[in-house]
């Protein structure tokens, strides 16, 4: 049994129930292990109320999340494509000039920040986190370190972080965040091996637990790569499994699915496959897989882009918001809200307002296609422009 399932205890000895006496073993790779069977156990109930409400919250109408988790390495590379230095000033002015875009909590409803930018201030001293709090947007956090070669495996990753992930999880709480957000991947052409799934799915469900112990709503994001040839059904083929897992092992773990919400990548053909699916064609093999894997008790789905266009991200969000969904049918996207953005900008002060208007046009966009509503029509050649980089890392 995992952790998550019981009252909140000290982590650094046996644990006591009644008499009943529990060995706890917090963000480790294998579950709980109990030295005695308990009939009843208590729930870490202190949270749920308050991680149902703020999952409902970002998973409320016309609004999705805007991810500006990158790590402070790729950050400089989305400023280098504009020719600034990758330091903390520049990173700071950028994430400045997003977060504090009039109107924007209008479309989104929540922010996914990396540790510095959660920390970090504007220039004119204001905490990014009571800025977010101020324009109806929720303060998350990325809390894994990153992907790391998966020995015995297919030339495969998996995700490193679990490791001190509750005491940091606690300090994001106390510093404002009320979510979180763990991204793993699995890769179709290097497979994915058995062992490549199951990595993913057991790392997601731990993080989930952990993280709704410490008041955290988590995003769990099972990322299926666009990189490889392969045709649309192969790519439902392997979502099926891995949402499978995923939340098989959400269960193990005693999460509450009401307080999470899922992340999880389009199903659409591999970037480099001959031939490219229509909108309605990845949204019906989309929504097929949902509805075969993911329990209506999610209150929201939250795709990334992956590497889409901004076009193409939002025209398949659309696309499947034309009838009623069980959950939340939103998005959670990075590049797919930024990249115009950056394009306008380009470090330039002058150029701030006509940059926080580009973001605002992408977030109306992509609430409307949340609302089922969107239209491509009017939008720019640059808007069209796929971004899909093969082997691409975060």
């Amino acid at each position: 049994m995992s952790c998550a399932s019981f009252a909140k205890i000290n982590v650094l000895s046996p644990q006591w129930i009644g008499n009943n006496s529990f060995s706890s073993r917090r963000g480790g790779s294998s579950p709980l292990t109990a030295t005695r069977r308990v009939s009843l156990p208590i729930r870490a109930s202190s949270y749920s109320d308050e991680l149902v409400l703020t999952a409902k919250t970002i998973a409320s109408p016309g609004r999705g999340i805007l991810a500006i988790d990158e790590s402070n390495a790729t950050c400089g590379k989305r400023l280098a494509s504009i020719g600034l230095d990758n330091t903390e000033v520049n990173r700071q002015a950028y994430r400045q000039l997003l977060l504090t875009t009039p109107g924007l909590g209008e479309y989104i409803s929540g922010s996914i920040l990396f540790e510095e930018t959660l920390y970090q201030s504007t220039t004119d001293g204001k905490k990014f986190v009571d800025l977010l709090r101020e324009a109806n947007i929720i303060p998350g956090i990325k809390v894994d370190k990153g992907l790391v070669p998966l020995p015995g495996s297919n030339n495969e990753s998996w995700c490193q972080g679990l490791d001190g992930l509750a005491s940091r999880s606690a300090e994001y709480y106390k510093q404002g965040a009320r979510f979180a957000k763990w991204r793993t991947v699995v890769s179709i052409p290097s497979g994915p091996s058995a062992l490549a799934v199951k990595e993913a799915a057991w790392g997601l469900a731990r993080y989930a637990a952990i993280s709704q112990d410490n008041g955290l709503v988590p995003i769990v994001e099972p990322e299926i790569l666009l990189d490889g040839d392969h045709p649309i059904e192969r790519t439902l083929e392997v979502a099926e499994k891995v949402w499978s897992e995923v939340f098989f092992y959400l269960a193990q773990n005693n999460v509450l699915f009401e307080g999470i919400l899922l992340k999880p990548s389009m199903v659409t053909p591999g970037a480099e496959h001959k031939e490219k699916a229509s909108p309605e064609t990845i949204a019906k093999h989309t929504l097929t897989v949902l509805r075969r894997r993911v329990p209506p008790a999610v209150p929201g789905i939250m795709f990334l882009s992956g590497g889409q266009s901004e076009v193409e991200a939002t025209l398949n969000l659309n696309a499947m918001n034309q009838s009623p969904n069980p959950w939340h049918v939103s998005f959670s996207y990075a590049r797919a809200l930024q990249n115009s953005v950056l394009k306008t900008w380009q470090g330039r002060p002058e150029n701030v307002e006509a940059a926080q208007k580009s973001l605002l046009i992408r977030a109306k966009a992509n609430s409307l296609a949340q609302l089922g509503r969107y239209s491509a029509e009017g939008e720019n050649e640059e808007a069209r422009k796929g971004m899909f980089v093969k082997g691409y890392t975060y």
